[in-house]
């Protein structure tokens, strides 16, 4: 189950999404939907906003890109330049944008829970 919440007096959302344990973790998003909190990433928040990013069904290959840049970003506290991205997970460039229609900074970089990238990713 996710439910959508908006935060009062600001562009800010919450997600709240059901743990595998059955309880309730809420996750707060800037306006454009980055997790506010890194900390806070679950696979479940990826579950969460994966059809809102184009995605209708998570596989393998979105889990390779979204841990890789999960771990890249928990090493270096940010994202990938584009290159590194395509030639740690042997993704050409193209199919990333079919993994995550919306692209590599807006979707990827989201589902794997790093702050809204500065420059391109």
């Amino acid at each position: 189950m996710v439910q959508v919440l908006f935060m009062p007096d600001t562009a800010n959302r919450v997600v709240r999404v059901k743990l595998k344990d059955g309880t309730y973790k809420e996750i707060q998003m800037d306006e454009d939907g980055f997790i506010l909190n890194p900390a806070d990433w679950c696979p479940e928040f990826v579950m969460a906003i994966a059809e809102e990013e184009g995605v209708s069904k998570l596989t393998d290959e979105h889990w390779k890109v979204i841990n890789y840049l999960r771990d890249y970003y928990q090493t270096y506290d940010s994202c990938p330049p584009i290159r590194m991205l395509t030639k740690s997970t042997g993704f050409e460039l193209k199919k990333i944008y079919e993994l995550f229609p919306t692209g590599p900074a807006k979707g990827a970089c989201r589902m794997a829970g790093a702050p809204k990238p500065t420059g391109c990713v």
